[in-house]
């Protein structure tokens, strides 16, 4: 068989071509992204909040940049766009671009759809609960405060698996399990995306540490939310929370002494903070009133933050069974293991508020 040698040398030829132009282009392509001068690297201003239509193509999207200053060559965007295949993936939105900028800062912002939202931070103080969340987020205009509080009366979702372990018979499924935190949130954000945010919050917080940790208590996850609930509410500095949490589990552990007491359930039921419970508010009907029902109410109060939480699992080691506001302006509380002392600090607390 006779050797054609042309049929050998052309394809080589062609194929050496194409891995030369290859090189080029890689090589002029970076060295457009790393030397040259550009707008990108210049923006007019500090910042350019730019729109790009749905369904425009790369190289639309390419002139607006051009147009919009953010860029300095919409051809030299395109050519870089093309040969990283950024460009497949161009999403519409409006996008805010500032600051120092490469191309493939540009691009990869387009391809992975950072557009910009106007946004609302909020807070949500430790020991709110699901009515006071409710209507601090329809004064930031981020929620309907019926909406909101019917979601958090039957809320489902399987990607947070500890909602399985919420009982019947609360008031609010989700309370307290609406994290207490600061958040950001864009204006559009629905009732359901802010739930669900809060609820990951709170997810990320007790982890399997503390599941371990109520097991050895012998307590389920929802009675230690209720219990740190309980502290949060009627704690007023941190460094007593764990005393007040031994006091609730000395009580739990009484068969003298199996009510609570907790004046922060009976507020709870009647929905306000009176600054003293009259002998008829200790007496309403409620499955929450901890002075006419003993062991723990059937849910939480509020959302309890981490220190609440972490007094829930590790209380201090006393023998307290009683606590009373000092009323001196400390904030601090008066604990007792008899009744008789008890009665003493309730009487010098009064002495105190008398001053």
């Amino acid at each position: 068989m006779q050797f054609d040698q042309k049929h050998y040398i052309y394809p080589c030829i062609v194929l050496g071509a194409i891995l030369v132009i290859s090189a080029l282009v890689f090589f002029v392509i970076w060295q457009i992204e790393a030397f040259l001068p550009s707008a990108e690297n210049h923006l007019e201003s500090s910042k350019k909040e730019v729109s790009v239509p749905m369904g425009s193509s790369p190289a639309e999207v390419a002139s607006i940049l051009e147009e919009e200053g953010v860029i300095s060559s919409a051809l030299v965007f395109r050519l870089y766009a093309r040969y990283t295949e950024a460009d497949q993936n161009f999403q519409a939105g409006t996008y805010v671009f500032e600051g120092d900028l490469s191309m493939k800062d540009i691009a990869h912002m387009l391809e992975e759809g950072v557009i910009y939202r106007e946004g609302t931070r909020f807070t949500i103080p430790e020991g709110f609960n699901v009515k006071q969340i409710a209507s601090r987020l329809e004064n930031h205009g981020l929620a309907e405060q019926e909406v909101f509080l019917r979601l958090c009366s039957a809320y489902e979702n399987p990607q947070f698996s500890f909602l399985e372990e919420i009982p019947l018979g609360t008031n609010y499924k989700l309370e307290g399990y609406l994290f207490p935190e600061t958040y950001e949130v864009s204006n559009d954000v629905s009732e359901e995306e802010i739930i669900k945010m809060m609820l990951a919050q709170f997810d990320n917080y007790f982890n399997d540490e503390h599941r371990a940790r109520a097991n050895e208590l012998g307590l389920s996850m929802h009675q230690v939310v209720t219990l740190a609930s309980l502290i949060e509410k009627e704690a007023r500095i941190i460094e007593e929370m764990p005393l007040i949490a031994r006091v609730f589990y000395n009580r739990l552990a009484s068969e003298s002494y199996p009510y609570l007491q907790s004046c922060a359930t009976v507020q709870y039921v009647l929905g306000e903070v009176k600054p003293r419970l009259t002998y008829g508010d200790l007496q309403v009907e409620s499955p929450y009133n901890t002075y006419l029902n003993p062991d723990l109410p059937p849910g939480p109060i509020a959302s309890p933050g981490p220190s609440a939480l972490k007094a829930s699992l590790y209380p201090a080691d006393a023998d307290y069974l009683y606590f009373v506001y000092k009323e001196d302006g400390s904030g601090e509380h008066y604990f007792s293991e008899t009744l008789q002392e008890h009665n003493y600090h309730r009487e010098q607390a009064r002495k105190n508020r008398a001053n």
